[in-house]
């Protein structure tokens, strides 16, 4: 079972990304009792939240205004949509899972996602 991201790369300061985030193998057979969260490590810092869906009841995180969290459960993929990037947005972008958005569970990590913002 494994999550994989997808969708990083370099971008101009104010352009847009959408980052998805697939999940494949038996124990997400069921999708939608998981909770899946994004997250954003900046160079040298700890990975922080960016947004988290719970699948269960459809509600969502965000730690900006700028990110959009939306899934496509038949495909089994969490998408993140960032606008508006900004320079601080560069770093590596992780998902993982957990039963609930509290944050203090998550695993199944992926490998991550680069996401490159120049000026």
């Amino acid at each position: 079972a494994q999550l994989a991201e997808s969708g990083g790369g370099t971008v101009q300061a104010g352009g847009s990304l959408r980052l998805a985030c697939a999940a494949s193998g038996p124990i997400f057979r069921d999708f939608d009792d998981y909770a899946i969260g994004w997250f954003h490590q900046a160079p040298g810092k700890k990975r922080m939240m960016a947004a988290c869906m719970n699948l269960r009841d459809g509600t969502t995180t965000t730690s900006d205004i700028r990110y959009t969290i939306f899934s496509n459960a038949q495909e089994k993929t969490m998408y993140l949509q960032i606008n508006n990037l900004e320079v601080e947005d560069t770093g590596v972008y992780y998902c993982g899972a957990d039963y609930d958005c509290s944050g203090y569970g998550f695993g199944h990590w992926g490998p991550g996602t680069q996401v490159t913002v120049s000026s």
